[in-house]
C-alpha cells in the first residue's frame, strides 16, 4: 500500500510537470494592467505545448483568433486595438485559460537614459511626496520598470524589477521615474488618453552602451570592446572568474609600477607613511573644487582612523561613498575591493585580522578618466562602523598625491557584462527585447557620462534614433533632455565639457520628429542630479503635446537658428519666438559675449528687437565674428520666450576655447 501511494504521488508529481510544460506562456511585458497602443495592430507571442490550437479572445471585439503553436513551441497573433479605453481584458486559451484582466489601450512610450531619468519619485524630488500621495487616482497611467541587466548579445528575453504593468500606488510610484511620471501627468491630463511608460534606464550610462553592436562595430573605439564582449563565455560564473582572473593579474602588474609601492609593499596605504609631499582635500567633494590641480588618471586618497580597542577582533564595514571614477581599495596595506562606476555607492568588508587598536590607514587608488574627480557621499555613506550605532566618521580632511601616469600602467581591466558603460550591453538586454511590443514614443534624458567626448555624441546620438526607429520599424516622436547647468557658476565663457554636450545635443535636433527640452535654469551647482524632475516632465511634455498630440502651443524656449552681421553687431536669429523674446524680470540680457577675428571674448550687451531677433554689440569690439550665450558648466543667461522657457546654450563659432 505504501509503494501503491508512493506511485500515485509521483505520477500526480509527472502530470503536474507536464501540465506546467504545456502551460501558455507570454513575455512579462504582457500581464494584467498593461497598456497596449490604441488604435493598433500588435502582436502577442508566446510559448505552448507544439502542436496545440489556440485561441486569444479581446473583450473589446467580437472576434476570436486562432493559432497552432509551432513545433518550436512558439506562437504568435495579431489583434487591432481600439481607441484610446478600457479597461479590457484577453483570454488565451489552448484547453487552459490565461486571462489577462484591467488592460488599457492608449499611448505607451519608453522612457530610458541615465541617473536623471531613473532618478525615482521617492528620492525627494519635487512634489515628490504629492505624487505619491495621490497616485492611488492616477489608474489611467501604468508602470512597467526594465531590471538593469547587461547583455552580451542581443536577448529574446527581458526581466522586471515590476511584476509585470502595475497600477500607480505609493510603493511602485516611490521606485519609478520621476520625469517620466511627471510627464505622462501632464500628457494625460491635456490628452485624456491613457499613458504607459517603460522605464529602461541606468545610472552613470554612456549612449554608446544603448546603441547595437552593428553600429559601433567598424568603428576602432569601440570594435575592441566589442570583440572582447563577445568572446566572452557564456556562463556567467564563468565570466565573473575570467574578470576576477584579470584583475588579479592587473594588482601584481600595478604594483610593479605604481609609485605607491615599494619592494612590492604599498608603503602610501601604511600608517606612518611620509606625507610631505601630500595635498591634503575635503571629503566629500571635487577636488578641482578645492583648487587641486591635476588628479587625473591615477592618484592616491588616504585617511588615517583611529580605532578603539574593543573594536579589534571584529570584521568592519567601510562606506566610502561614491568615488569618481574607478577605485582599488586598501586598509593597512591589504586590498579590500574594487568598484568600477562613480555612481555606485562604495560598501565593502574588512576582516578582523586586518584591524587594530590605534591609527589605521584607509588608502584608495582612484582612476579618473576625465572630468571632476574625488570621493562624493553624505556622512551616512562616509563611515567606518564596528554597528549601525558603533562608527567613525570618515567625512573631513583626507590626503591625496598623484601616481604613475596611465601611460604607463598596464591597462585597467573591466568587467564587460557587468559595466553600464560597455558599448551596447544595454541595448541588447533592455531595449532589443522590447522591439515588437508597440509603442508611440521615446524619451530620453542621457549626456552627462559623455561629457568629455562631445564630438563623438554628435554621432552617436543622431545614429541611436535611427536605430531604435529601426528596431521598432517606424520613426516614432523623440523627444530629449539638454543636460542642465552644473559645477561652480560662471559668468563668462570658459573651456566647457558641458556647454560642448549641450551643443551636440542641439544638433540633434536635425533628425526629423524630435524635441529638446532645455532644462540650462533647473539645475544645481553641487548635484548632478537637480531636484526639480516635475519640470522636467512638464517640458518634455510640452514637446509631445505640440509635435504629437498636435496642439497649439509653444515647447520650448528659443533655439539658435543663424546670425548676421550688421556694422558693429551681430544679429541672432531663434526659433520658437511665438508671443516674442524676453528677459527673466525683464532685466537686461545676460550671458552673451562677442568676439572679433582676434577670438578673445568681451561681454556684451544685448537687445531684443522689435523682429524678435537679439542685437549683441560691445564697444570693445567694433568689428565682431562671433558670438557666444549661457557657454559654461553653469552660465549666467536669462532669455526666454513668451511661454517662459530658457534659451538653449549656443555658439555661433567652432574655436577650440
Amino acid at each position: 500500500m505504501k509503494h501503491l501511494r508512493l506511485i500515485i504521488l509521483a505520477t500526480a508529481a509527472l502530470l503536474a510537470a507536464i501540465d506546467m510544460a504545456a502551460r501558455v506562456t507570454m513575455p512579462p511585458f504582457f500581464s494584467s494592467n498593461m497598456v497596449l497602443q490604441h488604435s493598433s495592430d500588435i502582436r502577442l507571442w508566446g510559448e505552448g505545448r507544439p502542436g496545440k490550437k489556440l485561441t486569444v479572445s479581446a473583450s473589446w471585439s467580437s472576434e476570436t483568433v486562432s493559432t497552432k503553436v509551432a513545433p518550436d513551441g512558439k506562437w504568435s497573433v495579431m489583434l487591432h486595438t481600439p481607441s484610446p479605453g478600457g479597461p479590457y481584458s484577453i483570454e488565451i486559451s489552448d484547453g487552459k485559460k490565461l486571462r489577462l484582466e484591467n488592460i488599457l489601450c492608449g499611448d505607451v512610450w519608453l522612457c530610458s537614459g541615465q541617473s536623471n531619468m531613473e532618478m525615482r519619485m521617492g528620492d525627494k524630488v519635487v512634489r515628490g511626496e504629492e505624487e505619491l500621495a495621490g497616485s492611488d487616482s492616477r489608474s489611467n497611467i501604468r508602470l512597467m520598470q526594465v531590471k538593469r541587466v547587461l547583455g552580451a548579445r542581443p536577448a529574446d528575453d527581458i526581466s522586471l524589477n515590476t511584476p509585470g504593468w502595475v497600477v500607480p500606488s505609493r510603493e511602485s510610484l516611490a521606485s519609478f521615474s520621476a520625469a517620466a511620471w511627471f510627464f505622462a501627468r501632464n500628457v494625460q491630463d491635456s490628452t485624456g488618453i491613457p499613458i504607459g511608460l517603460i522605464e529602461s534606464s541606468w545610472g552613470g550610462s554612456l549612449i554608446e552602451a544603448w546603441m547595437p553592436a552593428e553600429s559601433l562595430r567598424s568603428t576602432e573605439r569601440y570594435g575592441k570592446v566589442l570583440r572582447q564582449l563577445e568572446s566572452l563565455p557564456e556562463d556567467p560564473e564563468k565570466r565573473h572568474q575570467f574578470f576576477e582572473d584579470n584583475m588579479s593579474r592587473w594588482l601584481k602588474d600595478m604594483a610593479k609600477v605604481d609609485y605607491a609601492y615599494s619592494d612590492g609593499t604599498l608603503t602610501w596605504g601604511m600608517p606612518g607613511a611620509n606625507l610631505e609631499d601630500w595635498q591634503q582635500a575635503g571629503v566629500p567633494g571635487f577636488l578641482q573644487w578645492q583648487g587641486i590641480e591635476g588628479m587625473h588618471g591615477y592618484f592616491w586618497m588616504r585617511k588615517d582612523v583611529d580605532i578603539p580597542s574593543s573594536w579589534a577582533g571584529s570584521d568592519l564595514r567601510l562606506l566610502l561613498g561614491m568615488v569618481d571614477d574607478n577605485d582599488c581599495t586598501f586598509f593597512n596595506g591589504t586590498f579590500i575591493g574594487h568598484t568600477e562606476n562613480c555612481t555606485i555607492q562604495r560598501d565593502y568588508t574588512i576582516p578582523s585580522e586586518l584591524v587594530h587598536p590605534g591609527i589605521n590607514t584607509i588608502a584608495v587608488r582612484v582612476m579618473d578618466t576625465g572630468g571632476l574627480s574625488g570621493i562624493m557621499g553624505d556622512d551616512n555613506g562616509l563611515r567606518l562602523c564596528k554597528s549601525d550605532t558603533e562608527f567613525i566618521p570618515l567625512s573631513g580632511c583626507w590626503h591625496c598625491r598623484e601616481t604613475t601616469p596611465t601611460g604607463e600602467t598596464p591597462v585597467f581591466p573591466t568587467a564587460l557584462d557587468k559595466d553600464q558603460t560597455t558599448p551596447s550591453t544595454m541595448f541588447n538586454s533592455m531595449i532589443y527585447p522590447l522591439r515588437d511590443y508597440k509603442i508611440k514614443g521615446a524619451i530620453w534624458y542621457q549626456g552627462e557620462s559623455n561629457c568629455n567626448d562631445a564630438g563623438g555624441y554628435k554621432d552617436l546620438m543622431p545614429a541611436m534614433i535611427r536605430e531604435w526607429r529601426n528596431l521598432w520599424k517606424t520613426d516614432f516622436p523623440f523627444y530629449y533632455c539638454q543636460i542642465a547647468n552644473y559645477l561652480d557658476h560662471q559668468e563668462r565663457p570658459v573651456r566647457s565639457e558641458w556647454a560642448e554636450l549641450r551643443e551636440a545635443q542641439l544638433q540633434s535636433l536635425s533628425v526629423e520628429n524630435t524635441g529638446m527640452t532645455v532644462l540650462i535654469d533647473i539645475g544645481e551647482a553641487g548635484d548632478i542630479h537637480p531636484k526639480n524632475k516635475a519640470e522636467v516632465g512638464r517640458r518634455l511634455a510640452l514637446n509631445a503635446l505640440k509635435y504629437t498630440y498636435g496642439m497649439d502651443l509653444i515647447p520650448c524656449g528659443p533655439v539658435y537658428d543663424g546670425y548676421t552681421i550688421g556694422k558693429g553687431f551681430i544679429e541672432i536669429r531663434f526659433t520658437h519666438t511665438e508671443g516674442g523674446l524676453y528677459s527673466i524680470g525683464d532685466e537686461p540680457l545676460k550671458g552673451f559675449w562677442i568676439a572679433a577675428s582676434d577670438r578673445v571674448l568681451h561681454k556684451a550687451s544685448a537687445v531684443i528687437t522689435p523682429d524678435n531677433t537679439v542685437r549683441v554689440f560691445s564697444p570693445e569690439v567694433p568689428n565682431p565674428v562671433a558670438v557666444r550665450y549661457a557657454w559654461a558648466d553653469n552660465p549666467e543667461c536669462n532669455l526666454t520666450n513668451a511661454s517662459g522657457l530658457p534659451a538653449s546654450p549656443f555658439r555661433t563659432d567652432t574655436w577650440m576655447q
